[in-house]
């Protein structure tokens, strides 16, 4: 488990979480001493987690009007608390983020509670998933495909969100459902794990006071063609993230079809990454992509 935990940076790696320049870092750091790197056994640099996080705060005091040669002259223990007492939204949004950060790659599970919790004060649930926590995975999910990240740290955070997400679920559950004519179902296909988003819009579904089925990750088309039985109109949504494959998609939604809609009043729709990058067109009138949740949300 400490061979996940990251506590080593390369200068390419603050670039990535940071934005700024690896040459821009360098100058700061020739120049102004602001960070000192170390070397390993073979000269190879590299930043720890004081360097790491100094630079977080760097950042932000900089992005937020302060010279460079100001923030040079700052005490360490000033840099922190400047960073700290900054109140602009500019301000706030970036230092959410850089704590949201902080805690991933250190599993602090309280500093991770305490900064939505501040989130909370002046923020809907939704105004954070989609205004803070969306843009945040996004970051988090190009940090990984650069390897700046591992794996763990994705899951750790990932987890948690789930963990808001589903309690913010129990807390909007009723028995009576408004809207009604229509049960939507929720799965993930065989291999797909990514059940963040989908979690989330059936969330956005019960507060819309609709009746959704959850029935999570790794479903076979097969598991479900009962519940047509049971209702007559079913709206199935999934979300393709690393399933089914590219070049299996077309023949996915053709079995979709003949198991699920075929004769029957009801749809089928998909979100995700894969939907995204669809550019097929369907043949079928009952089913539908959408790029974005909020996108498909306009249209129910």
């Amino acid at each position: 488990m400490l061979n996940n935990i990251k506590t080593r940076f390369s200068i390419k790696d603050l670039e990535n979480f940071t934005g700024i320049k690896s040459h821009t870092i360098r100058i700061w750091e020739k120049r102004y001493g602001l960070l000192k790197p170390s070397r390993t056994d073979t000269n190879i640099r590299y930043y720890d987690s004081d360097n790491f996080l100094k630079l977080l705060n760097i950042n932000l005091l900089y992005k937020n009007g302060f010279k460079i040669s100001k923030i040079a002259e700052f005490s360490e223990p000033t840099i922190f608390l400047k960073a700290k007492e900054l109140v602009s939204d500019k301000a706030m949004e970036e230092g959410i983020l850089n704590s949201f950060k902080v805690a991933m790659l250190t599993f602090d599970i309280v500093l991770f509670n305490d900064t939505y919790n501040k989130l909370l004060a002046y923020k809907s649930f939704r105004e954070i998933f989609l205004e803070v926590f969306i843009p945040l995975l996004d970051h988090i999910g190009f940090l990984w495909q650069t390897k700046s990240l591992k794996p763990v740290h994705e899951h750790f955070i990932s987890n948690l969100i789930i963990q808001k997400i589903q309690s913010n679920i129990e807390r909007h559950q009723s028995l009576n459902f408004d809207n009604s004519d229509t049960v939507f179902v929720l799965y993930l296909p065989v291999n797909e794990i990514h059940s963040l988003g989908l979690l989330y819009l059936n969330y956005e579904l019960l507060l819309r006071n609709y009746h959704t089925i959850y029935l999570g990750h790794n479903i076979s088309i097969d598991h479900i063609t009962d519940i047509k039985l049971i209702y007559p109109k079913i709206h199935f949504i999934s979300y393709f993230t690393v399933q089914p494959n590219d070049d299996d998609i077309d023949g996915y939604l053709e079995e979709v079809y003949e198991e699920l809609l075929k004769d029957t009043k009801n749809q089928f729709s998909f979100l995700g990454r894969k939907a995204v990058a669809y550019t097929t067109k369907n043949d079928f009138d009952q089913i539908s992509v959408f790029s974005s949740i909020p996108e498909m949300l306009n249209v129910l």
